[in-house]
């Protein structure tokens, strides 16, 4: 089965998106195929330890918000480049991978996090 990759991009989206707003439960039962890998160190396999993960951040980070700044799908792969900011006035700049099964439906995840520095050697943002 080829990959719609105009929907794995809406789809990868909607499922951060919803995860990372407070509902991973529901992100997961929307876009989660029969497997979840996890390569962030940070979270545990599988779809509960990604739930208590998200759970754990909304409640403790209430006032975090993440803007999609790009999306790019090639094969069954959805990279998506984020900007968040953090309480505290931290800001981060993120890059997340996403593997999506024949069904569409995500089954691995990594990513790579860096605090975006308050001033840059070279005068350009990281977007």
């Amino acid at each position: 089965m080829s990959q719609n990759l105009e929907e794995n991009k809406k789809n990868a989206i909607e499922f951060y998106k919803m995860a990372y707003d407070g509902n991973p439960r529901k992100a997961v039962e929307l876009y989660v195929g029969a497997e979840y890998i996890q390569h962030n160190p940070l979270v545990g396999d599988g779809p509960e330890p990604f739930i208590a993960y998200f759970e754990r951040m909304s409640k403790e980070y209430q006032d975090k918000s993440i803007e999609f700044v790009r999306a790019i799908a090639e094969d069954n792969l959805v990279a998506l480049h984020t900007h968040q900011k953090w309480p505290g006035d931290e800001e981060y700049v993120t890059m997340d991978f996403f593997r999506f099964d024949e069904n569409g439906k995500i089954v691995e995840h990594w990513d790579a996090m860096q605090l975006i520095p308050k001033e840059s050697a070279n005068g350009n943002t990281m977007y």
